[in-house]
């Protein structure tokens, strides 16, 4: 049976649209746009079924703005339970936020959820000027697990590499609380005690350089924190300065345990976007 060439495109076009209409949903109001549930993925979404379940996520952004900031945004839960949300301290703030779901332990294991970090990190990367936002001010960051993953493929270059983007075009890696040695699910993966301290290629501590971008590490107070994270922390603190990286800081939130640091963190956050992109433009 012949088909008309220019009848089948139009079918699968209308097909694709039709699909792309059921999956994303966009939300208006207050001068912000939400695009709901992005896959991020291409090929694979249509292959698996826990890619398509995890593999998505939510853009918030201003509307009528241009060249705005935005943060890739990574949930917490020791990456086998959280789910994506745009953090309420966040909004409003002229800048757009893309919270990130991403397949987890142990439906998945070790370096799945590394990878979707990284491929969501490209699809921003690779379209926010789609929607008005400045693709050189695209800032990784999360909170716990979300912080490891912001330092992981922030500073192991390969993994962005894999979808075609470098780190070093991030604008800066914003961790909260996270991992810089290997992430305690990792060793768990590998029947390696929790209190066993580990630093392999799955950690952050192994990809300290020179050349990579900004570094904020943010965590709770050491003696309300989870078991050495502010000192692990400090210590990717000392040795990036050893080498020779000019901006690392490293902020401890006195009274707030690992929980709770969140909040106060945000303030930080937002101030060293503006700090930082007010740099990069000469403001």
């Amino acid at each position: 049976m012949k088909i008309n060439c220019n009848y089948a495109l139009v079918f699968f076009l209308f097909t694709f649209s039709f699909l792309t209409a059921q999956e994303v949903n966009t939300v208006s109001g207050n001068g912000y746009t939400t695009v709901n549930d992005i896959a991020y993925y291409y090929e694979e979404y249509t292959k698996d079924a826990y890619v398509i379940e995890r593999c998505k996520l939510d853009l918030y952004y201003p509307e009528d703005s241009e060249n705005f900031s935005t943060i890739v945004w990574f949930h917490g839960g020791g990456l086998r339970a959280g789910n994506k949300s745009i953090p309420e301290q966040l909004k409003k703030q002229g800048i757009a936020i893309a919270a990130v779901n991403y397949r987890l332990y142990p439906k998945v294991k070790c370096p799945e959820y590394i990878r979707d970090a990284a491929a969501a990190t490209a699809w921003i990367m690779k379209n926010i000027s789609k929607y008005g936002g400045d693709t050189n001010a695209v800032f990784a960051s999360g909170h716990s697990a979300g912080g490891y993953l912001t330092s992981m493929i922030g500073l192991d270059k390969k993994w962005l590499n894999e979808f075609g983007v470098d780190a070093d075009r991030l604008a800066g890696l914003i961790p909260f609380s996270g991992h810089t040695i290997t992430h305690f699910t990792v060793r768990e993966e590998r029947g390696i005690p929790g209190e066993q301290p580990i630093i392999d290629e799955y950690a952050p501590l192994f990809y300290v350089r020179n050349d990579a971008p900004p570094l904020i590490l943010i965590t709770g107070d050491r003696n309300l924190e989870m078991l050495g994270r502010y000192e692990e922390n400090a210590y990717m603190y000392r040795m990036m300065k050893v080498v020779g990286h000019k901006s690392t800081e490293i902020f401890e939130i006195q009274g707030f345990d690992h929980g709770g640091m969140a909040v106060p963190a945000y303030s930080i956050l937002l101030g060293k976007i503006k700090m930082l992109t007010g740099e990069k433009s000469g403001m």
